[in-house]
């Protein structure tokens, strides 16, 4: 998988075998009280006894009520729901947009720079944290959005003011390709396979070496102010941010198969909170990634 967290995920990875017997292809694993396998004799106490201590039968009433009663739904059994990831997921959104406005209107420019830094550096932290938590914490996640919220204003704001508009094209580019993402996963036009996983993987590990060395090149002088991206009159920069768009779109999709085979395995419902946190970062990631592409198009088209 592409997002870690949920590709580290046990209840929204791919199905795994545990234990010898599972271990083995055409193995069949064996629990307890379960019905053994056709031709095969039970077992000394797999089944407990009729009418043993305990149990008591239950009358014609007692049974009418029973079956009578309506089944239980999803919130019954504690299982999580598209409703809970949609919830959860809007909230957070809610109030990544609150405080990244609170950030961009409230802090002085002179503290905007120091408040970027803390944010990117505890966004990043605090990412790490839950991506790599078996269960989620809430409260992480919470504190994930106030610092990942605290750096968008600041760096929106930032590129806002060297380029007019990108903010708002930025957002309006995110939700864009958001709502084409889930079109294509709903509609069955992208299908998540292993192959698709593979070469996604792949290609994100090859944007992430060259991110990284862009970052070195900037950071040392070597290069200007958008790197290896201003080569070609910015027409590199701009082919390899579409690139970049296209594998956070991917992504999303990825996160989408990831949240609908966990909702039919029943998973916990406490698991909404890892899947509105997963959709969180690959947003984040591809806002971002709009924003630079923008500023490229908008530094080039002046020049």
């Amino acid at each position: 998988m592409s997002n870690p967290v949920f590709s580290r995920s046990d209840v929204f990875g791919e199905p795994r075998r545990t234990g010898a017997a599972g271990a083995r292809r055409g193995g069949t694993a064996t629990y307890p009280n379960q019905t053994p396998a056709y031709g095969t004799p039970p077992q000394a106490g797999q089944y407990g006894q009729y009418g043993a201590a305990g149990q008591q039968a239950m009358d014609a009433s007692e049974l009418d009520a029973m079956y009578r009663s309506p089944s239980a739904t999803t919130a019954d059994t504690k299982r999580m729901t598209y409703d809970d990831v949609i919830v959860k997921t809007g909230g957070l959104l809610a109030l990544l947009v609150v405080v990244a406005a609170a950030t961009w209107t409230l802090v002085p420019p002179a503290m905007m720079g120091l408040v970027m830094i803390v944010g990117l550096l505890g966004g990043l932290v605090l990412g790490l944290v839950n991506a790599f938590k078996r269960n989620p914490s809430p409260a992480l996640i919470v504190a994930y959005t106030v610092f990942e919220g605290a750096f968008l204003g600041a760096i929106s704001l930032q590129f806002n003011t060297l380029y007019d508009g990108v903010v708002l094209q930025a957002v309006l580019g995110t939700i864009s390709v958001f709502a084409v993402s889930l079109f294509l996963f709903k509609s069955g036009r992208v299908r998540v396979t292993a192959k698709f996983t593979r070469w996604l993987m792949f290609a994100m590990l090859g944007y992430a070496l060259f991110s990284l060395v862009n970052l070195v090149l900037m950071w040392t002088g070597v290069l200007g102010e958008f790197g290896m991206r201003s080569w070609g009159g910015g027409l590199v920069g701009i082919v390899v941010g579409l690139i970049a768009v296209g594998l956070a779109a991917a992504s999303l999709i990825v996160d989408f198969d990831s949240i609908k085979r966990g909702v039919e395995a029943g998973v916990p419902a406490k698991m909404a909170w890892a899947a509105a946190f997963g959709l969180m970062v690959t947003l984040i990631w591809l806002y971002l990634e709009l924003l630079r592409l923008l500023a490229i198009v908008s530094s080039f088209a002046r020049d």
